[in-house]
């Protein structure tokens, strides 16, 4: 049975101690369980559930005023996305066609 690197350093030399590992070189211990729950809790999401990364394509479910300009982004839109951001208002860095790269948040795409 192959164990995940330690998240902390890396270090590959990771034993079991009954639910936890652990980390010789760092003494980092972690549930791996838990460890995936709050990984999946922190992933971005699309307005249908779908798991978003870094360079998917997305398209706009509904009209989109740009903030602090009289451009309306229209259903449909096609963006592309940079990078992930975390933050509470706008998740998603996106290249969006016909305009130039914006800040959208998750819940107002889907993934095409």
């Amino acid at each position: 049975m192959s164990l995940p690197p330690c998240p902390n350093c890396n270090s590959e030399y990771v034993y079991q101690d009954q639910n936890n590992l652990v980390c010789p070189e760092c003494a980092y211990e972690w549930n791996p369980e838990e460890l995936l729950a709050e990984q999946e809790a922190k992933a971005v999401k699309d307005s249908n559930g779908a798991v978003l990364k870094e360079g998917d394509k997305v398209t706009f479910i509904k009209d989109l005023k740009v903030k602090g300009s009289s451009t309306v982004l229209k259903i449909g839109t096609k963006a592309v996305i940079r990078r992930i951001v975390e933050g509470k208002d706008h998740q998603l860095d996106c290249k969006v066609d016909g305009a130039s790269d914006m800040m959208v948040t998750a819940m107002y795409v889907k993934k095409a």
